[in-house]
């Protein structure tokens, strides 16, 4: 084991708990700390995202996600006795506040859903994803339907078009313009010269319509190797302008389709369009999870 590996490693064992019955968990205020989150309400959000993903993958969200209550002292806001003579002594109160305990498993979803631009995210990815755990999720994604699959997918794709977006940015894309040129080099790429707008119009989608959330999972697992082999692409090859930075995307998008006509598959543009969107599988989901 290295010494990044060690790094790793201590950052998170420091923060696990073992319990009367020696199982091991983490407690999310501490995990928020850990994982660079200053605000509660933010990594709360996190959580709530692998809370739906927990219910996608068949698992019972309250075996991974204990919901405990933590009391903490906290300034009342009263005035201070300081002006009238006596000591600055500030008064206190105490409040219930929301905490997790989280199993290993609920903590992998966390840092799964994460930041991806955080290294310590990364860090977290590592430590928790074990072999095994990798093992357990590839045997999970065969017995989802077609929707489940897509949400899961879905959702990676959210996160790498993140770090892909990173990329843009560093390859001199700044404009909505010039990252929309960005993406559709990709996209053209990928669907025989169509941009973004051709495959919603192919997809009868109306105006502010995300033709991702409209994709079947064979098409969304395409989409997903074209955004992290194109991120990859730029990191190795230090790319450094938008000409450069589109040319990629283009090259790699069409490096994908050739890989699916090899195989005898169907060209993207060509796979059906799912009724429902990820939005409303989405609100369903959470809706359940209520």
């Amino acid at each position: 084991m290295n010494e990044l590996e060690l790094k790793q490693k201590k950052l998170f064992d420091e923060l696990k708990h073992i319990d009367e019955y020696g199982n091991e968990y983490w407690l999310a205020r501490e995990l928020q700390v850990a994982l660079q989150y200053a605000k509660w309400e933010n990594f709360h959000k996190v959580i709530k995202t692998a809370q739906i993903a927990c219910k996608i993958s068949k698992q019972e969200v309250t075996d991974h996600f204990t919901e405990v209550k933590k009391i903490v002292e906290m300034p009342d806001g009263g005035a201070s006795n300081h002006s009238a003579g006596f000591p600055d002594v500030r008064k206190t109160r105490s409040k219930a506040i929301i905490d997790y305990r989280l199993t290993r498993y609920a903590c992998y979803l966390i840092v799964m859903n994460g930041d991806p631009r955080k290294e310590v995210i990364s860090w977290g990815q590592t430590y928790f994803a074990v072999k095994t755990r990798q093992q357990e999720l590839a045997e999970l994604y065969d017995r989802l339907s077609e929707d489940e699959k897509r949400l899961f997918i879905r959702g990676d794709i959210r996160q790498k078009n993140m770090l892909l977006a990173e990329a843009a940015h560093r390859a001199g894309i700044i404009t909505s313009l010039e990252y929309a040129t960005f993406q559709n080099a990709g996209y053209r790429g990928l669907y025989g010269g169509l941009t973004a707008e051709d495959i919603a119009a192919i997809k009868g989608l109306e105006n502010g319509e995300d033709i991702l959330d409209y994709m079947g999972s064979e098409e969304l697992a395409a989409n997903l190797f074209r955004i992290t082999q194109t991120e990859a692409k730029m990191k190795r090859e230090n790319t450094s302008t938008p000409t450069e930075a589109n040319a990629a995307h283009y090259q790699v998008g069409k490096a994908v389709r050739q890989t699916i006509e090899n195989l005898g598959g169907t060209m993207p543009e060509d796979l059906p369009t799912p009724d429902k969107s990820i939005k409303e599988l989405e609100n369903e989901t959470k809706k359940k999870l209520k």
